[in-house]
């Protein structure tokens, strides 16, 4: 396994939406192992490829029931076809540096995907993890958080990134 390079706003590679996925080989499973070990180092609960810089519809989410056996799920070309419910709640991102907003999001979800072996998955999500795949399913077609929350705030978070950005130089 290796580490990725966290791409981060307003890199342009987040913009972009992923391609699916039809070859379910070695590679597939290297970059899956791959950007689940990214995204417990980061530390995050969620990763999609785009933020890694790969365009390839390929999410991971941590399922963890403890802080000690870390338990992810690998999503491939993830939809949601169906939520019910709405529900704010704080969200940050590892692409998004140091904020944090409150987004309105589905409550519960249902989600089909197919598996690294090609095989279809169907399930619902409450929650949390309703939230989290709603988060990395929108990074997949180019969106992020800060785009769900006012134009006011987002002006507000932009202003703020140019002085973080500054600062590192």
């Amino acid at each position: 396994m290796a580490l990725k390079k966290i791409f981060t706003y307003p890199e342009p590679v987040l913009r972009k939406k992923a391609q699916p996925i039809t070859v379910f080989d070695d590679a597939l499973q290297q970059l899956a192992a791959d950007m689940s070990e990214t995204m417990y180092n980061a530390p995050g609960v969620g990763l999609a490829a785009n933020q890694v810089g790969v365009l390839k519809q390929i999410v991971v989410v941590d399922v963890s029931r403890d802080e000690e056996d870390k338990e992810f799920i690998t999503l491939i070309n993830p939809v949601i076809s169906k939520g019910e419910g709405s529900v704010a709640g704080e969200e940050g991102c590892l692409s998004v540096l140091e904020y944090e907003a409150k987004v309105e999001r589905f409550r519960k979800i249902h989600v089909e995907a197919l598996d690294l072996d090609g095989k279809p998955l169907s399930f619902d999500a409450e929650d949390r993890l309703a939230r989290i795949v709603q988060h990395e399913v929108d990074h997949l077609h180019g969106t992020l958080f800060i785009d769900h929350i006012s134009a006011l705030k987002r002006g507000l978070y932009k202003k703020k990134l140019k002085k973080i950005l500054k600062a590192r130089q």
